[in-house]
């Protein structure tokens, strides 16, 4: 590689960094042209970009990025390596981890995802499980419209209970006439006897 292919290279390299806010690099060794096809077709279908690089080039155009210092990756640029972009937090550790269900790679290397560096496979289950943010505002909307409701609901039934009451109030009661007590009755007997 020349050195302006290697110019190049870098700059493309960094177009991908540049506002990346989840960024994975992982060991593609040992997938064959067919598997190495198959996952770069499902990283496509879930809007992840994935690029196989040399390590000392990806190392150059990751210090050259400002405002994230991707140091602490550094020491996981080992043998092949392949960078993945994506929007999504957990896409591509969700991605990685389906495909190993059927072949032993791709590894993790290290990752830097919501401002944080993981370092090493042991992190995929990990991240993995990290909830995407489409995720966590589902759950806030959610957890958000569960009192609503209850309160709509609530309301809702609440007219049907005070119309039943004021037509129970609006209905003429009927009036009881007290029986005259047995005792009173018989002194009213005796009353109109005596006379």
């Amino acid at each position: 590689m020349t050195k302006d292919q290697k110019v190049v290279a870098i700059q493309e390299i960094k177009d991908l960094l540049q506002d990346a806010k989840v960024v994975y690099v992982a060991d593609l060794d040992g997938l064959n042209a067919a598997k190495s096809s198959e996952f770069r077709r499902q990283a496509f279908k879930q809007n992840i970009k994935v690029k196989v690089v040399k390590n000392t080039l990806l190392q150059k155009a990751m210090e050259q990025i400002e405002g994230v210092d991707y140091s602490e990756m550094f020491q996981t640029f080992k043998g092949n390596s392949a960078l993945m972009i994506s929007e999504t937090a957990n896409g591509p550790a969700k991605l990685i981890q389906g495909f190993r269900k059927k072949e032993e790679k791709p590894a993790l290397k290290s990752a830097f995802v919501q401002e944080t560096f993981y370092v090493g496979d042991e992190n995929l289950s990990a991240l993995a499980n990290i909830k995407s943010r489409e995720e966590m505002i589902g759950e806030i909307i959610g957890l958000l419209q569960s009192p609503i409701q209850r309160v709509v609901s609530a309301l809702q039934n609440k007219p049907e209970t005070v119309e039943a009451k004021a037509e129970e109030a609006a209905a003429p009661a009927v009036e009881e006439t007290p029986a005259e007590a047995p005792e009173a009755a018989a002194e009213s007997t005796e009353e109109t006897s005596a006379e």
